[in-house]
């Protein structure tokens, strides 16, 4: 039997686009994906991005991550996603775009407004923890 993330829904919490809680199994190794940052090939992010792009952006560095641990989207047990907004609609924005990028796999996640992030021009940011089965399993 595969290992693998489980997702909890609440039947009593209001209903959110996203578990509560998720549980990792037993024997299954964590892994803990530095932030995702919006940067291109060249390690820098691109001028005249809004937070839609750079949401995309980091999801998909963050699947690149994933890949090369072994893991995928679907391994990912908690993300917290750092926006650099004081508005809530800039938020939202970053949010939805990431919710689509993930699809079904509606991990828990905390998403945060934050003064600044570490690049130049850098909206978004993305941490995860994942989990995937021990290879001895």
């Amino acid at each position: 039997m595969k290992k693998q993330v489980s997702l909890i829904h609440s039947s009593t919490l209001p209903t959110v686009e996203y578990a509560y809680a998720s549980k990792v199994p037993e024997g299954m190794n964590l892994l803990f994906m530095t932030g995702a940052c919006p940067l291109d090939n060249k390690g820098k992010v691109p001028e005249d991005t809004d937070f839609e792009v750079q949401a995309r952006m980091c999801v998909s560095n963050l699947k690149a991550a994933l890949e090369e641990a072994g893991a995928t989207i679907q391994d990912i047990a908690y993300t917290r996603v750092l926006v650099a907004s004081s508005n809530q609609d800039d938020l939202v924005m970053a949010w939805n775009a990431i919710r689509k990028e993930l699809g079904e796999h509606d991990v828990p996640s905390t998403l945060s407004g934050v003064t600044l992030l570490g690049y130049t021009n850098q909206l978004v940011e993305i941490e995860a923890v994942a989990a995937i089965a021990d290879k001895k399993d």
